[in-house]
């Protein structure tokens, strides 16, 4: 079926006009940002179709690479889907800005949104006001699968310019298993004796896993 043979009332962009956005579905919303489908597909098969086969926190995490290798997806529609999941990762990091950073669930809740779904292990530090909020937050290296490689410079370069009060710095582990490495342990043992000497605190290292973190303040690491 054509989106032109839907009845006018039925169609997303008209049902979103007249019920608000709560009352679509997550295809029909995606339908909306489409537009349109593909010749053989109206948008809100293709935008189902979509859903079905990957789920929204997978296709939230693909790259423009990755997307225009699905069937129906061309480089326009890729990058209204990056743009669109990237700018529901800002809405989101907006609201955690606002408040301050003082557990490490928080922390976690934080970093997750930033590199949680990263298919490498990312090193995410957070640079905090004397009131434990996020002045901004920085990606100090990329690794591969298994491992990153960060210094002290890297994470501490910033945090000096910024005159920064104190930081917590954050890695994800793509295995989903948070417990921390033995080169985990070192680096954050590392970090901590630099901070000292710079007098900015590094308040926790918190591992992201998968729907679980490890966080070596409240192990007692810190």
């Amino acid at each position: 079926m054509k989106i032109k043979d839907i009845p006018v009332e039925n169609r997303p962009r008209e049902r979103l006009q007249k019920n608000g956005p709560a009352a679509l579905s997550d295809a029909e919303l995606l339908a909306v940002v489409f537009g349109n489908g593909t010749r053989g597909e109206n948008v809100i098969d293709m935008s189902q179709r979509l859903i079905g086969e990957y789920g929204l926190d997978k296709l939230s995490n693909l790259s423009l690479k990755e997307l225009q290798k699905i069937k129906g997806i061309g480089p326009a529609k890729a990058a209204q889907m990056v743009a669109l999941f990237e700018f529901n990762r800002r809405c989101a990091l907006s609201v955690h800005e606002k408040t301050p950073v003082k557990t490490a669930y928080q922390a976690y809740e934080y970093a997750k949104q930033v590199i949680g779904d990263r298919g490498q292990e990312c090193f995410l530090v957070m640079y905090l006001d004397t009131k434990n909020r996020v002045l901004k937050h920085e990606v100090t290296s990329i690794g591969t699968l298994n491992s990153t490689q960060t210094h002290a410079r890297d994470v501490f370069r910033t945090a000096v310019k910024e005159n920064t009060n104190a930081i917590i710095i954050a890695h994800n582990h793509p295995s989903g298993d948070p417990a921390p490495s033995r080169e985990d342990r070192e680096i954050t043992k590392e970090l901590h004796k630099a901070g000292e000497l710079l007098e900015i605190q590094v308040l926790d290292h918190v591992i992201i896993g998968r729907d679980r973190y490890h966080s070596f303040k409240e192990e007692g690491g810190l």
